[in-house]
């Protein structure tokens, strides 16, 4: 199984990654909280990854340090949380919001993610409460990120990766309305922006 992987990061966008590794492209899958301590296209970078292996395919995901991996692990181990689901979980929450949201209980917090509903939150309450409160929120990067430029086209990329997290367009778009965006904005800065109004 792969655990890790360091490579030049040839292709980035919110929801994967193509991992250059010595001329081989990993295909790698990562949540929001990684995307945004990533450097651009050309940098390079080292992910913990967990992998999945299927019948017909090979699903990498990669984080940037190892409670988000810890974390993730975790969720998929719950029943009726797939893959999928992890990873926009881990999109809308930092660490410590997911690791604190378990452990006091904080069913509305977890049941605004999109894919969550009131049944979902409790079964993760009810059996990650305590390993979330044993859990290490303080997992150091595997690497210095570098600093990400603006890049046209922002706001259909923000808009893009929160309709594949699940949310409705109509809502994604009167969110990014009500927001006001400037040329200096980076995916990363719309992404936090949009999250946190959508989550409250």
């Amino acid at each position: 199984m792969i655990a890790l992987l360091t490579g030049v990061i040839a292709h980035k966008s919110p929801d994967f990654l193509i991992l250059d590794v010595n001329g081989v492209g990993y295909r790698v899958q990562i949540p929001f909280s990684t995307y945004y301590e990533l450097p651009d296209g050309g940098g390079s970078c080292s992910l913990q990854i967990h992998t999945i292996v299927k019948e017909d395919a090979i699903h990498l995901y990669g984080f940037r340090t190892t409670a988000e991996k810890s974390l993730f692990q975790l969720l998929i181990g719950v029943a009726g949380v797939g893959p999928k689901l992890a990873n926009i979980i881990l999109s809308n929450s930092t660490v410590e919001e997911l690791r604190r949201a378990l452990s006091t209980g904080d069913l509305a917090r977890l049941a605004a993610v999109p894919g969550i509903g009131k049944k979902t939150a409790e079964r993760l309450v009810l059996e990650l409460r305590e390993k979330a409160q044993k859990l290490d929120p303080a997992g150091e990067p595997l690497a210095a990120a570098d600093s990400v430029a603006a890049a046209p086209g922002v706001v259909d990329d923000v808009s893009s990766a929160l309709i594949n997290l699940g949310y409705r367009e109509v809502v994604v778009k009167k969110a990014l309305s009500e927001l006001s965006t400037s040329p200096r904005d980076t995916v990363e800065t719309l992404l936090k922006q949009v999250l946190k109004l959508l989550m409250k």
